[in-house]
């Protein structure tokens, strides 16, 4: 295989493992270093749904014994059952609003001016957003009712809008609804799981012609990177939140995406879109 191709399926892997557990929009990244790198053709873009499963993978085992727990305690512990219910009913409204109108999104506005502009506003958000005063009622998921899970989901389904970020929009959300900081990064990370392995699903189903077996070496070092990546970035963010707030990468998502419509106003890069 080109040697070029898996330096930029490992790129594109550290990205993605990086950026989807932040909220900073893994989609947006892709989007953008899938346009430098070339590599946004419908190879591209099936590639970049392949190594999401790195991603979770490693935030399934960051959380292995919460998983092992709930399994175990599925038939007979109330705790076990709530925590499933809630991520079922906080999967739904995207799921939902995904079918009908993914294909919209993705054909409009899956471009570099609309990725940098909900940038810039999902940035702006989160800083309007830390500097609210937040009572908190939710210490952690096990205090979750079903109409939080929901509107939890509700906050998820944000990110099918390009650029919005799926954790940020989960985790923002959560501070508004009254959970704690760590108890909505944790919900996020949870939530992402059956998110991204039925969309994962999905799209290789709908995109299954264009897998080839030549491609099993670029997928594995996007989803190794991916992995490793994911893992690194999930646990840097509970020590960090632990102490500090989210307005750092608001002001990345500000910046980076003023850099994006800058060089996009000016023809200095090519952007798709």
């Amino acid at each position: 295989m080109d040697v070029l191709i898996l330096i930029k399926a490992l790129i594109l892997g550290v990205v993605e493992g990086l950026t989807e557990f932040l909220p900073v929009s893994s989609t947006g990244h892709l989007i953008l270093v899938g346009d430098l790198l070339g590599f946004n053709d419908e190879r591209g873009k099936l590639f970049e749904i392949v190594i999401q499963s790195g991603a979770i993978l490693a935030v399934s085992w960051e959380y292995r014994a919460k998983f092992s727990e709930v399994l175990g305690g599925l038939t007979h512990e109330r705790s076990a059952q709530r925590f499933v219910i809630n991520m079922a009913v906080a999967f739904l409204p995207l799921a939902i609003l995904g079918l009908f109108f993914g294909k919209a999104i993705k054909t409009h506005l899956f471009n570099a001016p609309t990725v940098a502009s909900t940038f810039i506003l999902g940035g702006l958000i989160i800083l309007w957003a830390e500097r609210q005063k937040h009572k908190i009622r939710v210490e952690s998921l096990d205090d979750l009712s079903l109409l939080d899970a929901l509107k939890l989901g509700l906050a998820q389904a944000l990110a099918l809008i390009p650029g919005t970020s799926r954790s940020g929009a989960t985790i923002i959300g959560g501070l508004f609804f009254g959970l704690s900081r760590r108890a909505a990064t944790e919900f996020s990370f949870f939530l992402a799981i059956p998110t991204l392995i039925v969309a994962t699903l999905y799209q290789l189903y709908k995109e299954r012609a264009l897998l080839a077996f030549d491609d099993l070496g670029m997928w594995l070092v996007g989803f190794v990177a991916a992995f490793i990546a994911a893992t690194c970035a999930v646990r840097a963010l509970l020590r960090y939140i632990s102490t500090h707030d989210y307005s750092i990468f608001a002001w990345y998502r500000i910046a980076f995406g003023m850099v994006v419509l800058m060089t996009w106003k000016l023809d200095l890069i090519l952007w798709a879109g």
